[in-house]
């Protein structure tokens, strides 16, 4: 937690760096939802980070929210932000899988860095940009930061799907399901029914075999089956979930979340990124949970995790450290 300063939180100013469509997603669910008194908008493509602050502050005027909405290609604009969201990046075109964006996303990714060290070195940092495992961890060797403090979206969105497909089945609400999906996040992901659970109980107990193997299915194939379908990936989900980590941390909720992060022994494994449970609050992360996996379900997420450090180890040496 060295380095955080607490002070930074009263200046209420949340930072998102890429104003594609999950930046924007981002953006419009902060402005919904009041997170802050200041959102800045980051892009180097000349004119749309200030066209698109220009749009939501139209918006914010006809809802009658009070917040301010600026945007700019210079990233000294986000200086004083308590937290980064970082969206930026290559997106995902139909067919492309996650880890086929490794190469070009991980140069963005620490050009990107070397930007939040120097004008928000206190801020919390929340990415998505993909293969996100590897890029949360080229994030975390160039900034130098705690591990508290740069956190991956990722577990969000796969347990959330998790969740819907299984309400699907069930037909109860989604938010009556508390869903476990660790390791990757990617086709390599791990969902963990036994784990996943509807009032305590287990949606091993709830589900047949052949529902479970369905729910796992449509959970791990989500993300290409979106892609495929508009014909470009998710952001609105991307962009809620960002935001309600960002609120959680905002207003200390110590709310637990997947999320993925470098572990450091945790699991058995270092050195690596994965989605795991974590609670967050004021500091970011401030405590991972371990989860009780049977023998089975710690190979699953081993098998999975080991997928993530080939990302890495693909990694140009440059990026790993």
């Amino acid at each position: 937690m060295l380095g955080l300063n607490l002070d930074l939180w009263c200046s209420a100013v949340i930072s998102i760096i890429g104003t594609g469509r999950v930046g924007t997603a981002a953006a419009l669910v902060a402005l919904l939802r009041g997170l802050d008194d200041k959102i800045v908008l980051v892009d180097i493509v000349p004119g749309l980070a200030q066209g698109e602050a220009l749009d939501l502050a139209h918006a914010a005027s006809t809802l009658g929210v009070d917040i301010e909405i600026v945007g700019s290609e210079d990233f000294s604009v986000i200086r004083g932000s308590s937290i980064v969201l970082v969206t930026a990046g290559k997106p995902r075109k139909p067919g492309m899988t996650r880890e086929q964006l490794l190469a070009d996303n991980a140069a963005i990714v620490a050009d990107i860095a070397s930007k939040i060290k120097q004008y928000a070195p206190d801020s919390i940092v929340l990415m998505t940009t993909n293969p996100l495992d590897a890029m949360v961890y080229v994030m975390y060797k160039k900034l130098g930061f705690p591990r508290e403090r740069v956190i991956g979206f990722s577990g969000v969105l796969d347990s959330a799907r998790l969740a819907y497909y299984a309400s699907r089945k069930l037909k109860v609400s989604p938010s009556s399901i508390t869903p476990i999906v660790i390791g990757m996040h990617g086709e390599a992901m791990y969902p963990v029914p036994r784990l996943s659970t509807v009032g305590g109980i287990p949606l091993t107990q709830l589900l047949s075999p052949s529902e479970i193997e369905d729910v796992v299915r449509e959970t791990v194939q989500a993300g290409a089956t979106v892609t495929k379908l508009r014909g470009y990936s998710s952001n609105y989900a991307p962009g809620a979930g960002l935001v309600l980590m960002a609120e959680a941390i905002k207003r200390d909720s110590k709310r637990m979340f997947i999320a993925s992060v470098y572990l450091d022994g945790e699991y058995g494994v270092s050195d690596v990124v994965a989605e795991i449970p974590v609670i967050l609050g004021r500091r970011g992360v401030e405590r991972i949970l371990e989860l009780p996996l049977n023998d089975e379900e710690k190979q699953g997420f081993l098998k999975s995790v080991e997928a993530v450090r080939a990302l890495i180890n693909a990694l140009p040496e440059e990026y790993r450290k």
